[in-house]
């Protein structure tokens, strides 16, 4: 691995720790090294907080240095007020001869104007550098910044023989597919991304609490269909600790309806469903959503080609009868064990940023 790469891997891996907590804006990592020594490095705060290049050069003990130093940033330096001042801004007042950017941030609010901005104080930039993998890094924020929709994960676990509910002389009953530790990771990715969405049936026969309980991190907005309004009031999803969007038709929904954490949306269902939720998501400011089901609604996002990822576990356990795992076209993109239950993640590659 060359310098650069390393350096830049070093700002991936740092970034990993603002996802979840930075949003709505990207989880950028950032290094600062001088005579192939780091000594500074920094990722996004919570929303509000500091970037990441702010945190970096706050933790240069001997900010002298700073004039000789290469500043490594996994995403292009922005050059707009926000919550906080232009990092560009702060990069120049520093006099950081020399910037490497994995990626061009896609925001139109900067789009270029952050390099733009160093180059013309006489700052050398460098463009590119694992470039792929920054894309990917921050692929939440450009979804949002050039689709104008969620990032969409969807999730399922299947029996060895391909169902994901149980059907047994007529009843339907809980099984569990996968293991307590893959349980346990699906904690993990709710905590990783903004919303998790299931459909009505789901809500009224698990009586989800759709949280991570089992993980560190802040459980996600709870999205779920309803068109009639028939998940009873006294199920977990409308516990008010955690806000709640409850998307249904425009009839079935009183004035002013939305209290105590829980928002009433309304959607046409007369047209694409998948479409309709990703207004709604996207009037919510939501980057990323996790579907966790059901069949019903995994499968209208799957027709409507509107999905990123598929993350499906497999266990061991046979079914016989059952509602059957949802079809679609395969790109698997890599296999894991998770101490006895399977993992296959899925990405679209017709939705390929």
């Amino acid at each position: 691995m060359k310098l650069d790469e390393f350096y830049m891997s070093r700002c991936l891996q740092l970034a990993k720790n603002g996802i979840g907590t930075a949003r709505p804006n990207p989880s950028v990592g950032c290094v600062i090294v001088f005579d192939n020594k780091v000594i500074g490095e920094g990722y996004t705060s919570p929303y509000g907080g500091n970037h990441a290049e702010v945190n970096a050069i706050a933790a240069v003990k001997d900010r002298a240095l700073l004039e000789k130093a290469t500043l490594y940033v996994s995403l292009e330096p922005c050059a707009h007020f926000g919550k906080t001042p232009p990092c560009a801004d702060l990069i120049v007042r520093y006099k950081i001869p020399k910037v490497i950017i994995g990626c061009i941030d896609t925001n139109s609010l900067v789009a270029g104007k952050g390099i733009e901005r160093l180059i013309s104080n006489g700052c050398e930039v460098e463009i590119g550098v694992l470039e792929k993998e920054c894309i990917e890094q921050h692929k939440r924020f450009f979804t949002v910044q050039n689709k104008k929709r969620p990032y969409i994960v969807l999730k399922w676990a299947e029996s060895a023989d391909g169902f994901i509910v149980l059907l047994k002389k007529e009843k339907k009953r809980s099984v569990w597919i996968s293991n307590g530790y893959a349980q346990q990771i699906v904690h993990k990715w709710r905590s990783e991304e903004q919303a998790i969405l299931v459909g009505t049936n789901t809500a009224i026969s698990d009586n989800p609490k759709l949280d991570v309980r089992k993980w560190g991190g802040r459980s996600p907005v709870r999205i779920v269909l309803d068109q009639n309004l028939r998940i009873p009031l006294s199920n977990n999803l409308f516990d008010g600790s955690v806000k709640t969007i409850v998307c249904s038709c425009a009839s079935a929904l009183k004035t002013n309806q939305s209290e105590n954490n829980i928002i009433y949306e309304a959607i046409d269902f007369s047209k694409n469903i998948a479409y309709e939720l990703c207004s709604i998501m996207l009037k919510h400011h939501i980057q990323s959503v996790l579907i966790e089901g059901g069949r019903q609604i995994l499968q209208t996002f799957i027709d409507a080609d509107l999905w990123d990822e598929a993350r499906v576990l497999s266990g061991t356990v046979v079914f016989e009868l059952g509602v059957k795992a949802p079809d679609f076209s395969k790109a698997l993109l890599r296999e894991e064990d998770l101490l006895g239950t399977k993992l296959a993640v899925y990405k679209n590659r017709s939705q390929q940023l």
